[in-house]
């Protein structure tokens, strides 16, 4: 049974759409939470003296950087969503674009329109964030996974930036490999694992809902230490627009809304400010 949800925004989400300015606010104050701590944390982990400090001292720094990777690739994605900001959209993108750039260089844009495959698709062919259909097992459907949205580019221009920033500020490299590098593969795995794998493998007895998306309804604290709350996966597939935030609320509601709907997609998510927002967005 879910935990208590006290920490989370009161409005009932049956009047979001009443409720998009505080809403949009509460997204805004989120994302630019977890880009602070992101700088804060890193900045200092990267100028500690780790050859005095024990290793296993290090190992929750570690992975707290890595749930902050996670936090920074979750705000990128509800930014894909028109959900970080909705009242405008420019600002939502840009703080999108920024989240995945710090994170490993991605493309926005590239993410973006493969996302919107990934909700138009959801565990079939033509979704990008699934198995190559012979290969279901967790480690190979990972490096498929990564390979879809990683280059040579990329990695070629993560390398420069590393060596980069070691010898222009005299970062010592192993600080850098263990709050930079390893926190964000950590991340990714997290984010395959508890985003794409758990919730899309098919189930013995085949998908049950049009998402082919299964829910992990984990006691709220332990659901937003996994993974942002990306257990409730089948209510992130109905509600897209909705926030990480209120994934647990839209669960315990039990609320499936259809088309004619009082909670409404951020229509301005169609507008010309964003070019490689998709024209029409899908409903699921």
């Amino acid at each position: 049974m879910i935990g208590h949800n006290n920490l989370l925004p009161t409005f009932d989400i049956s009047t979001l759409s009443e409720n998009k300015g505080k809403a949009a606010t509460y997204g805004l104050l989120s994302a630019l939470a977890i880009l602070s701590i992101w700088a804060v944390s890193l900045t200092v982990l990267l100028s500690i003296p780790i050859a005095e400090v024990p290793f296993w001292q290090l190992v929750p720094a570690i992975l707290w950087q890595a749930f902050i990777y996670t936090g920074l690739f979750i705000t990128a994605h509800d930014a894909m969503h028109g959900s970080v900001f909705s009242r405008n959209l420019k600002v939502n993108h840009f703080i999108g674009a920024f989240a995945v750039s710090v994170y490993a260089l991605f493309s926005y844009k590239k993410l973006l329109q493969k996302h919107w495959q990934h909700h138009r698709h959801p565990a079939q062919a033509g979704d990008p964030d699934f198995h190559d259909g012979r290969h279901k097992n967790p480690v190979f459907w990972y490096l498929h996974f990564m390979k879809g949205y990683t280059s040579l580019k990329q990695i070629v221009v993560l390398i420069s930036v590393y060596y980069l920033i070691h010898w222009a500020l005299g970062i010592p490299e192993r600080n850098m490999f263990l709050f930079w590098i390893l926190p964000s593969f950590l991340s990714s795995l997290q984010l395959f694992f508890f985003g794409t794998f758990l919730p899309h493998r098919e189930p013995n007895g085949g998908y049950s809902n049009r998402h082919r998306a299964k829910t992990y309804p984990l006691p709220t604290w332990l659901s937003f230490l996994a993974c942002y709350h990306f257990g409730f996966h089948e209510e992130h597939h109905e509600h897209p627009h909705i926030p990480w935030w209120y994934l647990p609320t839209v669960y315990r509601q039990g609320i499936y809304f259809g088309s004619d709907s009082t909670v409404q997609k951020p229509s301005s998510l169609t507008s010309s400010q964003t070019s490689q927002t998709p024209q029409t967005l899908p409903s699921c």
